[in-house]
């Protein structure tokens, strides 16, 4: 029997252990998790009505929930998938001039509010150019997250919180209604994870048995008589 490589077959060895232990953690450890998240989630509807969060808890997601917005400062669009389009009032912001136009900066670059801007989604429309002058008032609804234009890669080196999003019950007038809370829109992929890491162990340690095995057989060739 040929003895195997010593280098390659430790570091090939440590990296399909590393694999198989990051499987593990994701079956054992973060699936538990985010079970056990999305049934809170799916209880929240029915807690008593909370004062609306200012601070990103996601914790409260789907959580009854009622504020006085003031009149708001911005009403703007964002996609609203098969519903269209759905219009966002941000009803408040902070009252020191430098944090206000830091607010007002990531408004326009489209990045997540900061804490203690309260956003309102006042219902859905079809027209891309729709337009509303609601005034503000009291809103109950639903607790839900804001609109977040960072990429993927952004978000990986962007640590801040989503903001969170009043979703009101009863539409501003001319927009349609809001969809009521829903928990399937809450991805839980960490099993898919899991199989994930325990395919790509499976393969990387069938591609070094068949390397070693080719290896053996051409060193066989080579050492044969002729």
């Amino acid at each position: 029997m040929k003895r195997l490589p010593i280098l390659p077959t430790l570091i090939v060895g440590l990296a399909v252990a590393a694999m198989i232990a990051l499987g593990l953690w994701q079956l054992l450890d973060r699936l538990p998790q985010k079970e056990a998240y999305l049934a809170q989630l799916a209880a929240n509807p029915a807690r008593p009505v909370i004062a609306f969060p200012l601070f990103p808890d996601d914790s409260l997601l789907f959580r009854r929930t009622v504020a006085d917005c003031r009149p708001p400062i911005t009403i703007r669009r964002a996609g609203a998938g098969a519903a269209g389009f759905r219009l966002i009032a941000t009803c408040s912001v902070p009252s020191d001039v430098t944090t206000l136009r830091s607010f007002l900066d990531n408004q326009m670059s489209g990045q997540p509010v900061q804490k203690g801007a309260l956003q309102v989604q006042l219902g859905t429309t079809h027209d891309p150019r729709a337009e509303n002058d609601w005034r503000g008032g009291r809103v109950t609804g639903y607790v839900s997250h804001a609109p977040d234009s960072r990429s993927l890669i952004q978000s990986a080196f962007d640590n801040r919180p989503q903001a969170m999003l009043l979703v009101a019950d009863t539409p501003a007038p001319g927009l349609q209604a809001n969809p009521k809370p829903d928990i399937s829109g809450v991805p839980n992929n960490h099993l898919a994870y899991a199989v994930q890491w325990f395919l790509f162990a499976a393969i990387a340690a069938i591609i070094y048995v068949l390397a070693v095995a080719r290896r053996n057989r051409m060193v066989v060739m080579r050492n044969a008589p002729r």
